[in-house]
């Protein structure tokens, strides 16, 4: 087994940075985060907290939808909803009675490349032991019941057929399809009706003992239990589940666009739809910062951006508009995004091409990268305010190997982004002549 104890001290520097906050300051607490690895492979993050009696606990795979195929699309998404559905001891009543009896919730988790259970439940004994028991029993013995396998594709597959014919759904597939082509990252999440369709019990079943293997599971435990109670938790909630033996199969590369894509889709609605992007980064990606700051500047800090100083408060084209990176795996996506009346839409779009191309060529200005250091440090305490932030945190440095101390040196890391690391960046990283742009009704510029 092997152990490893960093301290979050984040709090304490935001008492620090209060001299840029006058007089105020923010109160402050010593959240050590523990890290080990069981005998059967599953990595364990704990923090102790004993200030409510409660424990929140997640068990993640690497089970996302990028481990789907066009042919299988939705697999992985039915797969982990329909864990909850039924087990070997327990059927879909029975399971959520006896989450109701002890107050306790649970959740799937699922996205491009996680998929797993949490669970919030009360610390004490009895309640936590109930709990744990049908968490348990979801992660290591599902039946997947073809009756509710059933009932489960039909209402999806009408939740498709209405999200289809809205303007944001079809510019988001058309987008995705765009930006990554055959691999699985331009996969929708819930499938198609077609794929869906043909999901079998067997199709569920063989990819749950494919994915969900003990040596690739990450426990993130945090709240009202000793050390030694989680590590016998993290046990019960994987003691199960069969080893792969051997690393997580890396998922394929994500190439850059070889030429800028356009689409122009016809819609009825009256509001146009505009997507712009392109490849981003990964989640471990050494210009992860200086991007991250820099998206504050560019989109991502909402009435403090260029994007909505430009778009909407200079033309009023606009209530607002963003741009993010969705850093995964594989690099995901860089987006801008914005709607805007029909008529108006060749002109806001040039507009957000403007301001791209010219953030890409001259970065910030020193005010402006102040100001944002300023807001992201500011606003880092409402991020780690609560116990289930932190674990949520906790999942994401285990599943994807950030360092532990990550929560740690955030304000560090924003702190030290500079202008030129912030243009450097987004010269290397964002080409403004080769993005992906989708309008849903609407038109584009006429060169």
């Amino acid at each position: 087994m092997f152990s490893s104890r960093f301290t979050v001290t984040a709090f304490l520097r935001f008492a620090a940075w209060g001299l840029c906050l006058a007089a105020s300051h923010f109160a402050h607490a010593t959240l050590p985060i523990e890290a080990w690895t069981l005998p059967n492979g599953a990595r364990v993050l704990f923090v102790e907290n004993r200030a409510l009696p409660m424990l929140d606990v997640s068990v993640d795979f690497p089970a996302g939808s990028s481990r789907d195929d066009p042919a299988t699309s939705g697999l992985a998404g039915m797969t982990v909803a329909l864990m909850r559905l039924g087990t070997q001891s327990l059927d879909e009543a029975k399971i959520a009675a006896e989450l109701a009896d002890v107050g306790a919730q649970m959740g799937s988790r699922f996205d491009t490349d996680r998929s797993g259970y949490g669970l919030r439940t009360l610390s004490s004994a009895k309640e936590r032991e109930r709990a744990l028991a049908v968490l348990a029993d979801v992660l290591q013995a599902p039946t997947f019941p073809a009756d509710v396998l059933e009932r489960e594709k039909n209402r999806l597959a009408a939740a498709l057929k209405e999200a289809d014919s809205k303007p944001e759904t079809i510019a988001q597939r058309a987008f995705s399809a765009a930006v990554y082509g055959s691999h699985p990252y331009g996969l929708r999440g819930s499938g198609e009706r077609a794929t869906l369709e043909r999901l079998t019990v067997a199709d569920l079943e063989q990819f749950y003992r494919q994915w969900f293997r003990s040596d690739w599971a990450v426990v993130a435990l945090m709240g009202d239990i000793s050390r030694e109670e989680a590590d016998a938790v993290a046990r019960r909630l994987t003691e199960r589940l069969p080893r792969a033996g051997g690393p997580v199969p890396p998922l394929p590369a994500v190439e850059d666009l070889a030429a800028p894509v356009q689409r122009v889709i016809d819609h009825p609605a009256s509001q146009s739809h505009i997507l712009v992007g392109q490849p981003g980064i990964t989640r471990t990606d050494p210009d992860y910062f200086p991007l991250f700051v820099g998206n504050y500047i560019l989109g991502g800090g909402g009435f403090a951006s260029r994007m909505v100083e430009e778009v909407r408060q200079k033309r009023g084209l606009a209530y607002s508009s963003y741009s993010y990176f969705s850093p995964l795996e594989q690099r995901g996506v860089f987006q801008i995004g914005l709607q805007t009346k029909k008529e108006q839409a060749a002109q806001a779009l040039e507009v957000v091409r403007d301001t791209v191309t010219r953030f890409v060529a001259e970065g910030p200005t020193p005010a402006e990268l102040e100001a944002a250091r300023m807001n992201l440090v500011g606003g880092f305490p409402l991020r780690i305010d609560s116990n289930k932030k932190i674990h949520d945190y906790l999942g994401l440095i285990g599943f994807y190997r950030l360092p532990l101390d990550y929560l740690d040196r955030f304000v560090e890391n924003i702190e030290s982004v500079s202008v030129e690391q912030v243009r450097d960046a987004f010269r290397r990283r964002v080409n403004p002549d080769r993005m992906v742009t989708v309008v849903v009704a609407g038109a584009v510029p006429q060169k």
